[in-house]
């Protein structure tokens, strides 16, 4: 079984706090509209407001990675920075959906990362000899995140919005509200869904 993740006690970490910069969420999604209007500053202010939930949700990302990963919590913001760039097309809702984006985005980055660690234990290190104890917990944080992220590609495949939810609860750190107002549903939706999502992913990453 994966063991860096505990999937059937799974639940949300407050990565999004209430408090930014601006007055309020309605400033907030004010500025992502305009942004999506063509307004290119307006995202740097947008940046400026969330920079700090953006690293607290960074290090609730990187909490189960190797502690030498390459991406510490600002390099991971940075590297997410330059995905959200470009994502100005998006009908923007408000803060909730920015976040859950966001933490998309962040999740991307660590499973590419992943990804190239593993191609590297299987090809460039043909010759190596032994594993230092760092090595091989690195290697099996790598192989767990692609494991987690495989199996949420097929619990999208048996229901999109089942992954949604775990991004949107567990990754974003979304409250049961914002998570219902992002996808459009009600809360008992996104409760009984969560439920369900919580067990197929343990199944899923309980298996030998």
């Amino acid at each position: 079984m994966l063991r860096l993740i505990s999937v059937r006690t799974l639940s949300p970490v407050k990565t999004v706090s209430k408090q930014t910069p601006l007055d309020g969420d309605a400033d907030l999604t004010a500025l992502l509209l305009a942004w999506r209007a063509g307004d290119a500053g307006a995202f740097d202010h947008v940046m400026t407001a969330v920079y700090t939930d953006l690293r607290r949700m960074a290090h609730r990302h990187l909490r189960n990675e190797r502690p030498d990963h390459t991406l510490g919590t600002t390099g991971l913001v940075h590297e997410a920075y330059f995905r959200l760039v470009d994502q100005n097309r998006i009908q923007w809702a408000d803060r909730s959906h920015f976040f859950t984006v966001a933490a998309h985005a962040m999740r991307r980055i660590l499973v590419d990362y992943a990804r190239r660690l593993r191609t590297e234990k299987r090809g460039g290190a043909a010759g190596r000899v032994s594993l230092t104890d760092a090595m091989v917990a690195a290697e099996e944080r790598a192989d767990t995140l692609c494991a987690l992220d495989e199996a949420l590609n097929e619990l999208g495949e048996i229901g999109e919005r089942l992954k949604q939810v775990v991004e949107c609860r567990f990754f974003a750190g979304l409250t049961e509200q914002e998570t219902a107002d992002v996808l459009g549903v009600t809360e008992r939706t996104v409760r009984r869904d969560w439920i369900k999502a919580k067990g197929w992913l343990h199944r899923a990453l309980s298996k030998p």
